[in-house]
């Protein structure tokens, strides 16, 4: 038996926004060059603006782009918890806890209806863990690599080049003033890798749900403050020039993503980097994340309202805490073009993969308390 969330009519989301507290960063991890996992912030990148008229397509054939077939579940994550965990001795309190790509794709759906999803859950311990259906974006992904461009027109491959060249173009291992002159000039030369990324793990709130999500940040735009105070972080992005209103529309639909990403990760900027047709940088733009909704409605097409986004999450999050609330697996999926989100039980008992064997039994542990010979866990 499944369980649906109506999408349509959006007008019941209009109104003031749902409360939201402001995403703060309680832990963080690293993926290196080799792609292994580190628990430390080794990979943090400083923003520095790169040249304008780069050539974004140079790289693309010793690109060493990282092979995701594996399904990696939440282990980073995870594994980052306990870490937290055994450090403070108490459990990480959160309603949801999942990759900001599933809570993007639950928060965009209400004005984003092209693409479907299919997502996993799981109800442990007073908490919902939501992971990507990793089959299903195997086949998206498939399908996207097959699709034919039109003549002249780039491949889905070397557009999502374009992407992690700019970064490339405009990330720095250090800071300016610890970075050679030699490096700053030359990273048009640098070879393309995205093994390497900085992950950062939030505690926020989106109406009566409180959330942990953890997402990769592009990079630091001065430095990581060694106190509560919020990270200056900057998200990277890439899009075509806007030549006329279709290109207009076009980027706006994109802001959508744009803004939502950075928003739950209280990321407070985007750096767009604007290119000509065939990838060559033409521009970039500084965007703050906050001033987005509003631009786009004072300015925009309408194609979509930022405070009903909040409003909608904060329903679908109070349906999905209704509906997973026990033991087993979840399925959470939305078809292309369905009016509504549907989830139903696809394994009756235990949590499938979605938790790793090495998080329940340390969650079982910290249950327990301390043994008398350890002390405080």
């Amino acid at each position: 038996m499944s369980s649906r969330f109506e999408i349509q009519p959006i007008g019941r989301f209009v109104g003031p926004s749902a409360p939201v507290k402001r995403p703060r960063e309680i832990a963080c991890f690293s993926y290196n060059d080799k792609h292994e996992y580190l628990q430390d912030d080794s990979c943090i990148r400083y923003y520095y603006p790169p040249d304008i008229g780069a050539d974004l397509s140079k790289g693309f054939d010793t690109f060493q782009k990282l092979d995701d077939s594996a399904d990696d579940h939440l282990d980073s994550l995870l594994k980052t918890i306990i870490h937290t965990e055994k450090k403070t001795g108490v459990k990480t309190d959160a309603q949801v806890i999942t990759w900001r790509g599933m809570m993007t794709k639950l928060m965009s759906s209400i004005f984003s209806d092209r693409d479907g999803f299919e997502m996993n859950a799981t109800f442990y311990q007073d908490t919902i863990f939501i992971e990507e259906n990793h089959e299903y974006k195997r086949q998206s992904q498939a399908r996207q690599s097959a699709q034919v461009p039109q003549p002249g027109r780039p491949s889905q491959d070397m557009m999502s080049f374009w992407g992690y060249k700019f970064e490339t173009l405009c990330l720095l291992p250090s800071t300016w003033a610890e970075t050679s002159r030699d490096y700053i000039e030359n990273r048009q030369s640098e070879i393309v890798n995205n093994y390497a990324q900085y992950c950062s793990i939030v505690r926020t709130g989106i109406g009566n749900t409180s959330l942990v999500i953890g997402g990769e940040v592009d990079a630091v735009w001065d430095f990581k403050p060694t106190d509560d105070s919020p990270i200056n972080w900057v998200e990277l992005k890439t899009s075509a020039e806007i030549r006329n209103d279709r290109d207009m529309v076009t980027f706006e639909r994109k802001l959508l993503k744009f803004w939502i990403q950075s928003f739950l990760l209280g990321v407070p900027k985007i750096i767009v980097g604007f290119r000509t047709p065939d990838g060559f940088l033409t521009r970039i733009e500084e965007i703050d994340t906050a001033s987005i909704p509003g631009t786009v409605k004072r300015k925009g097409k309408g194609t979509w309202d930022g405070n009903m986004c909040i409003n909608f999450a904060s329903g679908l999050l109070d349906f999905l805490k209704a509906t997973v609330n026990d033991d087993g697996v979840y399925r959470i999926q939305r078809k292309e073009r369905s009016p509504n989100i549907e989830v139903f039980k696809i394994e009756e008992t235990g949590h499938g993969d979605i938790l790793s064997d090495e998080f329940i039994n340390w969650r079982i542990k910290l249950a327990l308390g301390p043994t008398p010979s350890e002390g405080p866990v």
